[in-house]
């Protein structure tokens, strides 16, 4: 039996300026399984991310992730659901000031952990998974974009979350970095972690197959058709 990470129906995407962006969207995600967010700029793929972990609110329809109800979730219980969730955005926003190690270890102690041991083999572990070795004591300038973005992955990954949602994760990639970061999302995905990601990037949709979900005119359909 397939455990359903994420959940809406009839769901009513609204900015934070009330306007309406996306209306009675149906979206379901297992554990995992890759799926594609796909549309034009502008038409409404960040909102719909925004509102899986509760930056916009959703106040119309139904809606789930990783077994918290976006419909009733209190704002104390916020943090909880985002833990749940690894982030990975276009623009890395990592601590540029910091080592990899701290950048890491920062997002580690933001999130309750405090065994020194314990962090150390949790970083060294999220690093062998995206196939990064030796960059703890660098700072991500003295990274290529690709590996920084390989570091980025590596710190969605360090609470285990059951759902990564990617927001045009390769749009500053050059085609070959952004096979290997698709990849990469990919093997994730068959271990076990959804992954959700945003991009108008067609040429990898043909490449890393995966559902489809495609956002045109405030409505969202599933397809296996494009091109």
């Amino acid at each position: 039996m397939n455990t359903e990470i994420v959940s809406l129906h009839n769901a009513f995407i609204i900015q934070h300026n009330q306007v309406q962006v996306l209306g009675k969207v149906d979206m379901k995600l297992n554990a995992g399984e890759f799926a594609y967010l796909i549309g034009k700029t502008g038409s409404g793929k960040s909102s719909l991310l925004k509102t899986l972990y509760a930056d916009l609110p959703l106040n119309e329809g139904l809606g789930s992730v990783a077994g918290f109800s976006l419909n009733t979730i209190a704002r104390r219980d916020i943090p909880s659901l985002r833990r749940n969730i690894g982030m990975v955005f276009q623009d890395f926003n990592l601590l540029y000031d910091r080592s990899i190690l701290d950048n890491l270890d920062f997002v580690l102690r933001a999130t309750d952990w405090t065994d020194k041991i314990k962090i150390k083999g949790r970083i060294d572990d999220v690093l062998e998974s995206v196939s990064l070795t030796n960059v703890l004591d660098k700072k991500p300038h003295q990274l290529s974009e690709g590996e920084q973005q390989r570091v980025v992955i590596a710190r969605a990954l360090l609470n285990s979350p059951q759902l990564i949602l990617a927001d045009e994760p390769t749009g500053n990639l050059d085609p070959d970095v952004s096979d290997e970061i698709l990849e990469l999302l990919h093997n994730i995905a068959i271990q076990g972690t959804a992954v959700l990601m945003a991009t108008h990037d067609y040429r990898l949709i043909n490449k890393f197959p995966g559902t489809v979900y495609r956002i045109e005119n405030g409505v969202v359909d599933q397809t296996s058709l494009f091109g």
